[in-house]
């Protein structure tokens, strides 16, 4: 497993913690001009759970692998947080903002991935 899929994973476990749900993978590796390697984009159902979901993905990626981000940003709204962490960003929405900016499709011609929420 790479490094990149060991953090993707961990990022996973962190939504997953605080019920972060309809988790995307998007990866941008094959795609020349791509910011980063890949994002993970995933829901809170309110601002409070929006934040809370960050929080979860911060700590528990520090702590399960100790990789902190470069930057984060959002939390005035917590409308749309995007976590950075250099080769993958986080982004944790509204629903209505992750419709709204549909980065799914911004980057159709990467591999996109459902995860299957576990409730």
């Amino acid at each position: 497993m790479t490094e990149n899929e060991k953090l993707v994973n961990t990022i996973i476990e962190g939504i997953q913690e605080k019920k972060g749900h309809h988790i995307t993978t998007v990866d941008l590796s094959d795609i020349e001009y791509a910011a980063a390697q890949g994002f993970v984009i995933a829901e809170g159902n309110t601002p409070i759970q929006v934040d809370a979901v960050a929080d979860s993905v911060r700590e528990y990626v520090e702590k399960t692998i100790g990789v902190r981000p470069f930057n984060y940003d959002g939390y005035q709204n917590s409308q749309w947080i995007v976590i950075d962490y250099g080769t993958i960003y986080v982004h944790i929405f509204l629903p209505e903002f992750r419709e709204r900016y549909n980065l799914e499709q911004l980057w159709a011609d990467a591999k996109v991935s459902e995860i299957p929420d576990l409730d």
